[in-house]
């Protein structure tokens, strides 16, 4: 049994979280941590840290960058793993994060879907093949509340399509600014915000006469939840470390 403690649980995401740990037969909340307190839940919710009474196996954080310093405090004093999910940190606040890694296993992913993962190891692997011959061009899709475009996923995925090829390629977001020929080392980033489109991320390995085309569609939250979740029971038993959805991904391949 993995005993957690859910960050920002009184949140949309937190209550995703929540719903897909009691779910399980493997899983259990211990309690939540929210700066809001109390809610409706069948476990202790506290305003932090200082008032758990008992520890954890797991920290799962859906929350806010603020509640950084004080979940890696106590996660660090009492050697618990933490699984991040929360986004928007800075700069300092990552080194703090890899700083904590050198103590205790941490899994930090800007996307916890198994599914984009997948799409990301997926696309490193076309580029490999496809990459040196075929333009790249990367499509993303959110809802038109969400306010950063490019999507941190797509930039993920950019990322890692650029590691697999000879040449450092030049991310192009915006055509209509200049009149010229697409250049061989250019990967197109493109976004579109509409609706209440979850999530969406279209790869595109555009050759001579065909088209290649790797796709996610994220139909609802939960599937980040259950990514958290999954990524709590793997890391329940790491040593100190940084881990990420690549780690989870190559453990249920073997």
């Amino acid at each position: 049994m993995v005993n957690t403690a859910i960050v920002g649980c009184n949140g949309k995401m937190g209550c995703f979280v929540a719903q897909a740990v009691q779910s399980r037969e493997d899983c259990n909340v211990l309690f939540g941590v929210d700066a809001f307190g109390e809610s409706n839940y069948n476990f202790d919710v506290f305003k932090t840290f200082d008032e758990a009474t008992e520890t954890p196996d797991v920290i799962i954080d859906f929350s806010n960058p603020a509640a950084l310093d004080g979940m890696l405090s106590y996660a660090v004093d009492n050697k618990v793993p933490c699984v991040i999910c929360t986004t928007g940190f800075s700069k300092d606040q990552i080194a703090k994060i890899e700083d904590a890694a050198k103590t205790i296993p941490v899994f930090y992913s800007g996307n916890m879907s198994l599914g984009i993962n997948l799409l990301i190891e997926l696309s490193k692997e076309a580029a490999k093949i496809l990459g040196n011959q075929f333009d790249i061009e990367i499509v993303e899709k959110h809802h038109n509340l969400k306010l950063d475009a490019p999507s941190g996923t797509a930039l993920m995925i950019a990322d890692g399509i650029s590691e697999q090829l000879d040449e450092d390629p030049q991310y192009v977001y915006d055509r209509h600014s200049y009149r010229r020929k697409r250049s061989k080392n250019e990967i197109g980033i493109h976004s579109v915000r509409g609706g209440t489109i979850v999530g969406e991320h279209e790869v595109i390995f555009a050759g001579h006469d065909e088209v290649v085309t790797i796709s996610h569609q994220a139909q609802s939250k939960e599937v980040f939840a259950v990514g958290a979740v999954n990524a709590a029971v793997f890391l329940k038993d790491q040593k100190a470390g940084m881990y990420n959805m690549g780690n989870l991904l190559s453990q249920k391949m073997n």
